[in-house]
């Protein structure tokens, strides 16, 4: 721990209380208000909470998602960690969100060649296919919760889809996700590690054979694609496939059931605005970017800092973490005309909600796709949804959503 003392415009982010976690804003408000960065001893980071900082520092070459291709744990002042983590750590060490260059501008090129803009383009009927199914179910079934009848299933069976995941194995893979985020939440305790490192033998072992399969047999799913991928010789070892699998199940549907739910859960609490959209689909393409910019499902994005920065007359040592503040950044006036007011109309929106900079997100125009079928699905077939209980949120606050959204038709 730096000797740095913690500034009482920090005390009232508390990312471990309920109450903070149902209500972030106003302790970024406070944050913003005093200064560009602040010192959080509990989790030994430096908070940015302002729009132009954080977005200039996704695309900061000086800060990196992991410091490993640079300096051992040791020369960089940090604690390997604990041997029993290995699956959990390898697993997600090789993921793209986790590597920087040369490695990430090897592997994203790959991937990107098997995960085209059309490829997105030839699932837009089947995610729309799959949207209106689940909400048909819903809507006979006449409400229930949203979370897991519609938001959790769409963008877990697009993803399986897409992998060739068959259909009789994906009972699984929402829960081995769900066991690997936890990893991401601030300071996770033993038993979430556990559970962590369970599900990275698990998923990575179904995986492999899964691969092995593609190998034999190739189709036209992704995995085949990136199997085939091939650049100036280069191709994904079996470890980095596994990886983007894991990594493409994880961001390609966390996100998405946590803007659909909390997204909900905000136009129900802003009648006005839902009636609006309600009497005009056409709002819908900027309705999803200001639900994704007013409540943002990734709250905080963590980077190192590996050589020495300064914001605004504070260094930031060469070791340190920074914790970039995407719903502080979201609500900052400085960007965002009335950042407090939700306003499905609005144009100039550049939220960062899908990140910036070479970890810019994938799969976000997926996640575009996905979200505009099912809110319009829902929009058709149940006009007059309204809420049947106040939701709760769960504990986590870096992936933040509730646990259900209970509605009635």
């Amino acid at each position: 721990m730096h000797p740095f003392p913690q500034p009482e415009s920090a005390a009232s982010f508390d990312p471990w209380s309920p109450v903070f976690v149902a209500d972030p804003y106003p302790a970024y408000a406070a944050l913003r208000a005093t200064g560009r960065v602040h010192r959080f001893e509990p989790t030994d980071q430096w908070l940015v909470p302002h729009h132009a900082d954080v977005s200039a520092l996704l695309r900061d070459r000086r800060l990196g998602r992991t410091y490993l291709h640079r300096f051992t744990h040791e020369e960089f002042g940090r604690t390997p960690p604990p041997a029993a983590y290995e699956p959990f750590t390898t697993l997600n060490g090789q993921g793209l969100l986790d590597l920087e260059a040369p490695d990430h501008t090897r592997i994203r090129r790959l991937v990107s060649k098997a995960f085209t803009p059309r490829t997105v383009e030839r699932l837009v009927p089947t995610v729309r296919r799959l949207a209106a199914e689940l909400v048909d179910d819903f809507v006979e079934a006449g409400g229930g919760d949203l979370l897991t009848a519609v938001a959790e299933p769409l963008p877990v069976a697009v993803i399986a889809e897409m992998l060739g995941i068959p259909a009789s194995d994906r009972a699984p893979l929402r829960p081995w996700s769900a066991a690997i985020c936890g990893m991401f939440e601030l300071n996770p305790s033993e038993e979430t590690a556990s559970a962590a490192v369970r599900a990275s033998v698990e998923f990575s072992a179904y995986l492999r054979e899964l691969i092995a399969e593609r190998r034999r047999n190739p189709g036209t799913d992704l995995i085949s694609a990136l199997i085939a991928a091939l650049d100036e010789g280069e191709r994904l070892s079996e470890q980095e496939m596994v990886s983007t699998c894991v990594l493409l199940l994880n961001a390609g549907h966390e996100a998405t059931v946590n803007t659909t739910v909390n997204g909900w859960w905000t136009l129900l609490r802003h009648p006005e605005q839902l009636a609006a959209l309600r009497a005009d689909h056409g709002l819908l393409p900027t309705a999803v970017e200001e639900l994704l910019r007013y409540d943002t499902p990734l709250q905080m994005f963590e980077r190192w800092v590996l050589d020495d920065i300064e914001i605004d007359g504070t260094v930031i040592p060469r070791g340190s973490e920074v914790a970039l503040l995407f719903g502080s950044a979201n609500r900052d006036p400085e960007r965002f005309a009335d950042p407090e007011t939700l306003d499905l109309t609005r144009r100039e929106n550049p939220h960062v909600s899908f990140g910036a900079g070479i970890h810019f997100c994938l799969g976000a125009p997926l996640a575009r796709v996905e979200l505009s079928a099912s809110f319009g699905e829902l929009l058709r077939r149940a006009p007059g949804m309204r809420l049947a209980a106040e939701p709760e949120w769960n504990p986590g606050y870096v992936i933040r959503g509730v646990k259900e959204l209970r509605v009635e038709l």
